[in-house]
């Protein structure tokens, strides 16, 4: 099982560009099973979830073509609508299948997924939302088994605020018998692309980006290009990574825009920020503040990025308080940022910090995407060596992450098997 090894204490400095985004590549890859012409697809990143979907879609019959960062798909026929145990158990996201697969051929069965330990991520509203549009669903042998004639469309009011969930249902929507609202919706970035996508296929969305979605069902959608936006949750891991070694760095191929909660905390935190039209300049001062942070859904401060500001407050001045309002079990990480000397105790949802002028490198375990992205920060920050076990979990999330860290100064080594 592959270690990263970060020698710390190295600054940052130069330019690195960001990938596209992981978030919003899974459910647009899912699209294709809504029409038979083919969907090309710009700024793919190379990751393992990427991979694991582009699998999956192969086993249903999708014509799967990549070079670099473009995919050409084409499920011109489905020849089985179902998502196995063995690809759906590693990459939560397959469920984003569901919603395409019922809409496209009327028949879906797909195992309840799995992917990061960070606390239950039921699919209840899912099936809620899909059985209100006309599906009959049943639970069978930890498998989920829908049927429809054809999806009619609702009003939709989902109980919680879920990003997959939302996803899910749109595409559900677009070929369904009339009009459906989505009451509740998520708003975040990588919903809004994902039905600007849908909308070059030929949908008719309005509303993405509010928490009130409306999706006028069509007969049949066509032949698209798209280009997947950037990934905020690499940005702002990247931005932090930067702050605790006191550097300076241009990032390109990213907005800010993107990231008004991430860049408050920055700045807070004693951050020079430069946004450009594709680029974000960050600038850090000689020892950062600490910051307190909520997270909450988009777009107050995402929980993708709780993870990496623990790691920041650890090295920060002053005292920060952390609240966890998503994920019940996403405090993992900070055991091992303990064995690496960081003062902090954790009481339910909310972590305290007390910042410390020094890390010191250690052997930690990664235990799940962004709590692997946090002890990298820590690494970086670190005095000595720092070796992070089960980084599968990073390559799931961040494309080429030793090799753009290194084109900054680090010192950042995979240790293989």
């Amino acid at each position: 099982m592959d270690k990263l090894a970060i020698e710390g204490g190295h600054r940052l400095e130069g330019e690195v560009a960001i990938s596209g985004a992981k978030n919003a590549a899974l459910p647009i890859l899912a699209a294709c099973l809504l029409t038979p012409d083919p969907l090309e697809l710009h700024n793919v990143p190379d990751l393992r979830d990427v991979s694991t979907m582009l699998e999956l879609l192969a086993r249903m019959g999708v014509r799967v073509e990549r070079m670099g960062d473009r995919v050409r798909l084409e499920a011109r026929q489905i020849e089985q609508a179902l998502a196995p145990y063995e690809l759906v158990k590693t990459m939560r996201a397959s469920i984003l299948v569901l919603g395409p697969l019922l809409a496209r051929v009327g028949e879906a069965r797909v195992s309840l997924p799995g992917g990061c330990a960070i606390g239950a991520r039921p699919v209840d509203q899912h099936i809620k939302g899909l059985q209100a549009m006309g599906a009959e669903i049943a639970l069978e042998h930890g498998d989920i088994h829908a049927r429809v004639s054809r999806l009619r469309g609702a009003k939709l009011v989902t109980d919680m605020v879920t990003v997959t969930g939302t996803g899910n249902l749109m595409m559900a929507a677009v070929l369904a018998d009339g009009m459906t609202v989505i009451e509740n919706a998520a708003r975040e970035p990588e919903i809004v692309d994902l039905a600007s996508c849908l909308n070059a296929m030929g949908a008719r969305i309005n509303g993405a980006g509010t928490d009130i979605i409306r999706v006028e069902g069509v007969a049949r959608l066509h032949a698209a290009s798209h280009r997947i936006m950037p990934d905020r949750i690499e940005t702002g891991t990247y931005l932090c990574a930067v702050a605790v070694t006191g550097g300076q760095a241009r990032l390109t191929g990213t907005s800010a825009a993107y990231l008004d909660a991430v860049v408050d905390k920055l700045l807070d935190a004693g951050c020079e920020i430069i946004p450009e039209r594709n680029a974000i300049m960050i600038t850090a001062p000689p020892r950062l503040r600490a910051v307190s942070v909520r997270t909450a859904p988009y777009p107050a401060f995402p929980t993708d990025m709780q993870a990496q500001f623990m790691a920041l407050n650890c090295v920060a001045e002053g005292t920060a308080v952390i609240r966890e309002t998503i994920f019940e079990n996403r405090f993992l990480h900070a055991v091992e940022l303990s064995r690496m000397g960081a003062n902090l105790r954790v009481d339910g949802n909310t972590a305290i910090v007390i910042g410390s002028a020094e890390l010191q490198g250690a052997r930690v375990m990664a235990t799940d995407l962004r709590a692997s992205a946090s002890l990298v920060v820590a690494g970086l920050a670190a005095t000595g060596e720092t070796l992070i076990d089960r980084i599968y979990h990073l390559d799931r999330g961040y494309e080429g992450l030793e090799t753009k860290l290194c084109a900054l100064g680090a010192r950042v080594r995979r240790v293989r098997g």
